[in-house]
């Protein structure tokens, strides 16, 4: 037997020592230069990360009743690759969470490794199928929101999705505040994914979001729509609006549209029954307007309140014929009289003593052509011609609410600088907010600015209180109350800009009249009796009846009514 050269045995041991060395050298470099990094990188893949969701601050009514608060609840999923019974289990599930067992099915059978059967499951209801330990399915803690009181100020709440963002509504609109600041807990875990004892455990706790207190009183909600709902249904009507405002603060104590829906099954309700028409939605006012022409001549000095207008049962403006909502001969009207029988023509002939400049102007002092800043998603803005596009034809529609388009809140802030004295106040929903250490921090008074004298708004106080007692508001008189008010009846334009047989009838008026307390405007849309005096002004009567009751508004002495020429009945 030969034995290998020595040569090959030199070589052999030369290659395994520089192979031995460069491992050796390897395994050093690892130890003192890397180490540091392969141990985070070891440490990364055993630490889990979990995000502690943030409690979402409540909204409470202006007493601080609940009106949108925070459940418990689960997320129920499966893990298909776990279930042994697909259709026996389906038929076990479904049931109890309320879903189609085909649905159900489909969940079990799917080719991954998660699925969700339902999200924010109640509590109770995820307990139950806990209990029945079926395989592969399995239960994520979080929260839900939900709505006590159902239907009662849904569209001015608005709701929250499955992930726990503000959709709509103040929830929308205040979702950091309400949010609040998610926490996390980062822990170490084996392989198999169990926490290691000893290893570590970090926790970051979450900031509770701040409970936000609305100025709306939940009791008067709620009677309102109530009222409302009967309205629209007596009227044959296709919805409404109602609003209730304090006049001096700019408090909305309650706001409404019909139809309406359950923010608790917001899904079930067309997108349409969502929106806040009170601020979102606008429409051409008609004679409600009245009263910002009748404010324009008296400010301005271009019209006495005795002063006396031969009204014709006519009148024809560059082509344009105008008419009164009923034939009469030519009449002896002052302002007042004008106002109280809502004569198209007799304000038109008003609004040409004004002309079209200081017309325009106290148009955008009430606030017209700009969201009132109430702080409420999508809020209009309204529609107000372009002095410089201003005809004769211009004026004399806008005089009485025809061409000129505002949400029923600006129009209800109208009649509320009315009774402020000639004060415009801006509307608010937020009272204030509650911190989660439980300090309140009141929202603060409400901008205001000077639109009329004094002595103007106590004049269209007297003439508004005219029109229930005299006039076409006869249907909102409440025995024992000074009502001042106006009715509207506007015809709906089309896709086109045409005027159309279809039509809104309002009527918008506060009480005492000589120390307001509440500004009451309900809207009624396309009813079949047309009229703003038969349709809208006993539901303001109700409304206002209740807010006399839950408010405590004592009588006022009565307002003298102002000068007129027509005789009374």
């Amino acid at each position: 037997m030969t034995r290998p050269p020595l040569r090959r045995l030199v070589i052999l041991l030369v290659v395994m020592s520089l192979g031995l060395a460069g491992i050796v050298g390897r395994l050093a470099y690892l130890q003192l230069r890397e180490s540091g990094a392969y141990a985070e990188l070891g440490l990364g893949q055993r630490l889990r990360t979990i995000v502690l969701p943030a409690q979402r601050g409540d909204i409470v009514d202006r007493e601080g009743t609940p009106l949108a608060i925070t459940l418990v609840a689960r997320d129920v999923y499966v893990d298909p690759t776990q279930v042994l019974d697909p259709s026996g289990e389906a038929a076990t599930i479904a049931p109890v969470l309320g879903l189609k067992e085909k649905n159900v099915r489909e969940a079990l059978t799917g080719s991954g490794t998660f699925e969700f059967l339902d999200r924010q499951v109640d509590l109770d209801v995820a307990q139950r199928l806990a209990s029945l330990d079926l395989p592969g399915v399995g239960f994520i803690p979080v929260s839900k929101r939900y709505y006590p009181a159902g239907s009662v100020a849904s569209q001015v709440l608005g709701f929250v999705g499955v992930d726990g963002a503000g959709l709509s509504g103040l929830e929308n609109e205040y979702q950091s505040l309400l949010a609040g600041t998610p926490g996390e807990r980062t822990i170490e875990v084996s392989a198999a994914g169990q926490p290691i004892a000893g290893g570590l455990d970090l926790t970051h706790a979450p900031a509770a979001g701040a409970d936000l207190q609305l100025t709306i009183d939940r009791d008067l909600q709620f009677q309102a729509q109530e009222y409302l709902r009967r309205a629209v249904d007596d009227n044959g009507a296709k919805g409404g609006t109602i609003i209730v405002l304090d006049p001096h603060t700019g408090d909305v104590l309650a706001m409404a549209s019909w139809p309406t829906f359950d923010p608790n099954r917001f899904l079930a309700a067309s997108s349409e029954r969502w929106r806040n028409r009170a601020v979102t939605d606008t429409w051409e006012p008609g004679s409600v307007n009245k009263v910002i022409t009748a404010a324009a001549a008296l400010e301005g000095g271009h019209v006495g309140v005795s002063e006396r207008f031969d009204v014709p049962p006519v009148r024809d403006v560059l082509g344009y014929v105008l008419h009164d909502s009923h034939s009469h001969p030519v009449e002896e009207m002052t302002l007042g009289d004008i106002i109280a029988q809502s004569s198209n023509i007799g304000t038109s002939m008003v609004a040409d003593r004004v002309g079209n400049e200081e017309l325009a102007s106290m148009f955008a002092r009430f606030g017209y052509g700009q969201p009132t800043g109430v702080g409420f998603p999508g809020e209009a803005a309204g529609l107000m011609p372009a002095l410089s596009d201003w005809t004769d034809l211009t004026r004399a529609t806008v005089s009485f609410g025809q061409g000129v388009a505002v949400t029923p809140l600006q129009m209800a802030a109208v009649y509320a600088t009315i009774a402020n004295g000639g004060v415009w106040v801006q509307p608010r929903l937020v009272a204030g907010t509650r911190s989660s250490d439980g300090t309140y921090r009141p929202a603060g008074e409400s901008t205001t600015r000077r639109v009329l004298s004094d002595e103007t708004a106590s004049m269209l106080a007297r003439m508004l209180t005219f029109v229930v007692e005299d006039g076409t508001g006869e249907n909102a008189q409440i025995a024992g109350y000074q009502v001042a008010g106006k009715t509207g009846t506007a015809k709906k334009l089309d896709d086109r800009g045409r005027y159309t047989n279809r039509y809104v009838a309002s009527f918008i008026g506060f009480l005492p009249a000589s120390a307001p307390r509440v500004v009451v405007a309900a809207v009624i849309d396309e009813p079949t009796t047309v009229y703003g005096g038969i349709a809208a002004a006993p539901l303001f009567q109700q409304v206002a009846r209740y807010a006399i009751q839950r408010l405590g508004i004592a009588p006022a002495p009565a307002v003298p009514l102002p000068p007129h020429a027509l005789p009374l009945p």
